[in-house]
Order: C-alpha cells, then structure tokens, then sequence
C-alpha cells in the first residue's frame, strides 16, 4: 500500500468556541492530503489533463484535537474501479498516536479538457498502488 503522509500544527485559526478544532477544519485536510498526495506522484503536464471530484464524503470523529497539536495526517488508495478512487484519510494525535478522525472518500477521475470522467491509466493506478 502506497502511502502519503504529513504533520501540520494546530493553530488558533482552527479553534471554534468549543476550544478544539472545528470539524469543517478536518474536512480541509482530507481534501489537502488528497491533494498534496496526487500532486507529489504526478508531473505537473499530467496534473493540468487530468483532476479528481468528489463524488462522496464520510468522516468518522473520534476524539478531540487542540491548539498547538500535533496532528499527523496518512493517506492511501483503498480501492480503484473504473473511473473512482476511494480514498482513506487518518488523522492522529502525533503526541499520543490517539486516531482523532478517519475519513473514506470517492473521488472521480476527471479528463480536464472534456470535463467527463476518464477511466483511470493503469500507469496511475501502478503510481498509487
């Protein structure tokens, strides 16, 4: 399983007047770790023909995060059929390794230039595989 991993800080822009991270921020970081993931296996001439939508979206919460932590951000592909990805995103505690959310989305391979889905190449499927 090819996997894509990152760390960010909890800042006060995160913070909602519950005093922990908003849930919309973790909605965020899934779409930003999806991102940074097709961005570091694919050239950029690649990345203009070819993007990803959202077709569906389901995030787990678990437990809490805070200002100034840690949170270390896994990524992979759990499956690819046709013209999807689902897409795993698990989101820690880098302190505690405490799992704080775990997101499943379906992404939909898009041709840019025709704005219809594209079956997946397999040079992609084989880049995150």
């Amino acid at each position: 399983m090819n996997t894509y991993e990152t760390t960010l800080l909890v800042t006060k822009n995160h913070i909602d007047d519950l005093n922990h991270v908003n849930n919309v921020h973790y909605v965020q970081w899934v779409q930003d770790i999806a991102k940074a993931h097709w961005q570091s296996k694919t050239s950029l001439d690649f990345q203009t023909k070819f993007g990803w939508f959202l077709l569906s979206h389901f995030i787990e919460y678990k437990s809490a995060a805070f200002l100034n932590d840690t949170i270390h951000l896994k990524t992979y592909i759990a499956k690819a059929e046709g013209v999807t990805y689902t897409r795993i995103v698990e989101m820690y505690n880098a302190s505690t390794n405490k799992l704080l959310a775990k997101s499943k989305t379906k992404w939909c391979f898009m041709n840019m230039k025709t704005e219809r889905p594209s079956r997946i190449p397999q040079e992609i499927v084989d880049l995150f595989d």
